[in-house]
């Protein structure tokens, strides 16, 4: 099958203005199982980590692809999911923003390749990602109008 995970988002924010909203990662990628960061989120190359359910989950990321309005990718370079057999299935997997403009608004394509069916951690990390993409991400994507 090797469906990775994928979720769009419409933004009534330009690309540009997404693009700056997704690598703010602390503002969305937080608020639920007591995260914690460490490092940049905004550069090429920069590298940061994530800590979530009082260590059940780490991560580190490196900013790999920047394309301004266009493209955001990191690669897990570690992970530690302490409530999987397999430990770092995260390690290696890419975590992918396409943005693109659709008439009037924006497009933000989420895939996290890597996290297929197949995998252990699909069951309990896509409703995960859906929560943080459609709870914390899309309303920063979409800010009342004044």
């Amino acid at each position: 099958m090797n469906t990775h995970f994928t979720r769009t988002i419409g933004s009534s924010l330009t690309p540009e203005q997404a693009f700056q909203v997704i690598l703010d990662v602390p503002a969305w990628w937080s608020g639920y199982f007591n995260e914690h960061f460490e490092g940049e989120t905004k550069a090429l190359n920069d590298v940061f980590s994530f800590t979530a359910g009082d260590g059940a989950h780490y991560s580190r990321q490196q900013l790999t692809e920047l394309v301004p309005g266009v493209k955001i990718v990191w690669l897990v370079t570690d992970s530690r999911l302490s409530f999987l057999e397999k430990q770092d299935e995260w390690t290696g997997s890419r975590l992918v923003f396409d943005i693109s403009r659709e008439g009037d608004r924006t497009m933000v394509r989420f895939t996290h390749e890597g996290l297929t069916p197949e995998v252990e951690c699909y069951d309990n990390c896509t409703p995960a990602w859906a929560q943080y993409l459609q709870g914390k991400l899309l309303p920063l994507l979409n800010p009342p109008q004044a």
